[in-house]
């Protein structure tokens, strides 16, 4: 790990409640050499920036017509003089000094190009059900021979906490500098296993992510990624071995685990919203 460098890209918005604590979370990391932290901040209607100064924290403001989630950061990987890109979102929570070692290591260690966090999910809704089954307690790799057994679970990847091998992202040209509106986590991944690379899920690189969607936010979100894989749709030839109705059950099994009324409670109009959503985007006009 000694001499390899890591840059941090983490894009903000509203940020105001988020971005002191995780950034003391990140300046705590141990056994990592953090060679830069971009903050890149869309102009927020909140107190973010403000915020920011107070704390000497240094971040680039961007308008909101130029931000892309693909394509913003698509460019600060391609200037990063880094070894090792790592992407998180704003609302992650990081309560471990070894999440970013763990998240690397693997990488610096030729053992992967890229690498992905653990992540739970602290409050009681249905997200906390789905996270359990989305993320193990075990680690695994992921390369071109599990497609036919995993399907499209081969591709599974989230920039909320992950990795990439610098010289591997330029070699694959990043996202081919096209904005996609979301699923540019899956984007990559898709390139990194095509071209004959490693994903590994890092168990042990843990990370607090929880939503409290509505469901029109939930609607709104599957009619995006229904979009991207009507725009991708090379995705759909792979399978996958999670059927809806597998993740249907799960989720209802363990709120009944724990007597959950919330959760049952939202589970019909939760996973409606879903697959409205998803079904209008990937064959809506």
């Amino acid at each position: 790990m000694k001499n390899k460098k890591i840059d941090i890209i983490c894009p903000l918005y509203n940020a105001e409640n988020y971005i002191v604590d995780l950034n003391k979370s990140i300046i705590k990391q141990e056994n990592v050499e953090i060679n830069k932290i971009n903050y890149i901040l869309t102009k927020s209607k909140d107190n973010t920036e403000n915020v920011m100064k107070q704390n000497n924290i240094n971040y680039d403001l961007i308008e909101i017509s130029d931000f892309s989630h693909s394509l913003t950061r698509e460019k600060y990987a391609l200037e990063s003089k880094a070894d090792v890109v790592v992407f998180i979102t704003q609302d992650i929570i990081i309560k471990n000094k070894d999440w970013l070692f763990e998240l690397v290591n693997p990488i610096i260690n030729k053992e992967a190009a890229a690498c992905f966090s653990r992540q739970l999910c602290d409050n009681k809704s249905i997200e906390k059900y789905t996270r359990e089954l989305n993320y193990l307690d075990e680690s695994y790799i992921n390369s071109k021979e599990d497609i036919d057994k995993k399907g499209l679970r081969t591709f599974f990847f989230s920039d909320a906490s992950s990795a990439i091998a610098k010289d591997v992202f330029v070699e694959l040209n990043g996202y081919d500098n096209k904005n996609l509106p979301i699923s540019e986590d899956m984007y990559i991944a898709y390139k990194i296993i095509m071209n004959n690379y490693k994903i590994k899920y890092c168990a042990k690189s843990v990370v607090i992510h929880s939503h409290k969607f509505s469901l029109k936010q939930i609607y709104d979100r599957y009619k995006l990624t229904g979009l991207f894989f009507k725009q991708n749709s090379y995705l759909d030839k792979f399978g996958t071995n999670k059927s809806g109705g597998g993740m249907a059950k799960y989720v209802i099994k363990r709120a009944l685990q724990e007597k959950n009324i919330n959760a049952l409670l939202e589970f019909i109009p939760n996973m409606a919203a879903r697959f409205i959503g998803m079904k209008v985007g990937k064959h809506g006009k």
